[in-house]
């Protein structure tokens, strides 16, 4: 089984203020951790840019031209209370998007079995016209509208085990049956969506997990509810919203996970991909804001890929 990383160093170019949590720091563990002889195998390539009009995909004309619009020409500049542009972000989104497309390609075309995007700025926050939470463009989604309009896909299943809910992968998805988004998060918690009984057009499913959950609540939502409904969905492909934000190390929240969790989580989507989708599966990384936990997690995640 062949698994595909797509990374570039303009990721590390996308900055942050002194303190914030999603920093280039968190690619530079990341690339230390896949640096050990486990992932000699691993098809390394460099990320593409993306065009422009992908962006269309998932957001609107005039959307993109606010966030264009607030690229500073130099220091950095805040969208929101939480999220920020510095001069190479725009670059930095594109080449994001450009992996996720270009991943997608891969699976299809058989290149890659499967493949891990270390992309920043992440995106499973951003909405159809708001930038929010770290997150300028969906990444995801544009992964998925592109499988649709170029690998004529009918059913893209988008799982997402950030601990923080992907608020706005549901809300591009709302009311579109031919993706189901499936999530477990912790609840309560930023940004505040992801009850239960928000459905959409029955393509959305919910598994909050109370705080200080671990790893048998996790499991158990996770085969009840996410694997439950991927395998009713029968997707051709299945993306990751991979954040490793759970672990029980992350300062963000308090799901207290383990990089076994994760591994375990990765093994059971890739049973599912081999039994509809041909094996097909492009993770992206969202969130994982503690630099040791998130190096092991997705360690674990990656090698678990790499080993079928």
């Amino acid at each position: 089984m062949a698994t595909r990383l797509y990374t570039h160093p303009i990721f590390l170019e996308h900055l942050t203020p002194p303190g914030h949590p999603e920093r280039p720091d968190r690619l530079r563990a990341i690339a230390r951790a896949l640096d050990d002889e486990a992932f000699d195998h691993l098809d390394r390539v460099e990320a593409p840019r993306g065009e422009e009009d992908a962006i269309l995909y998932a957001h609107p004309k005039d959307y993109v031209e606010r966030v264009r619009a607030a690229i500073p020409e130099a220091g950095i500049a805040r969208i929101d209370a939480d999220t920020c542009a510095s001069p190479k972000s725009w670059e930095a989104a594109l080449t994001a998007i450009g992996a996720a497309m270009a991943a997608v390609d891969d699976v299809f075309d058989g290149r890659a079995d499967n493949v891990f995007v270390a992309a920043r700025p992440p995106g499973h926050h951003a909405e159809h016209d708001r930038a929010m939470g770290f997150c300028l463009f969906n990444n995801a989604a544009i992964a998925a509208r592109h499988a649709q309009k170029k690998h004529d896909v009918e059913r893209v299943a988008i799982v997402d085990f950030d601990v923080h809910h992907g608020n706005g992968t549901q809300d591009i998805f709302w009311s579109d049956p031919t993706v189901l988004y499936a999530s477990t998060h912790q609840m309560p918690l930023y940004p505040g969506t992801g009850a239960v009984g928000e459905t959409g057009a029955g393509n959305i499913v919910n598994a909050p997990l109370s705080p200080d959950s671990g790893s048998d609540s996790f499991r158990e939502a996770f085969s009840d509810r996410v694997l439950t409904a991927v395998e009713a969905f029968r997707p051709e492909l299945i993306i990751v919203s991979a954040g490793f934000d759970a672990h029980h190390r992350d300062p963000l929240a308090e799901i207290n996970l383990t990089e076994d969790d994760f591994d375990w989580a990765t093994g059971r989507l890739m049973e599912q991909a081999g039994r509809s989708a041909s094996n097909r599966l492009v993770s992206l990384l969202e969130g994982g804001y503690d630099l040791q936990g998130l190096a092991f997690s997705t360690a674990a995640h990656v090698k678990r890929l790499m080993e079928g």
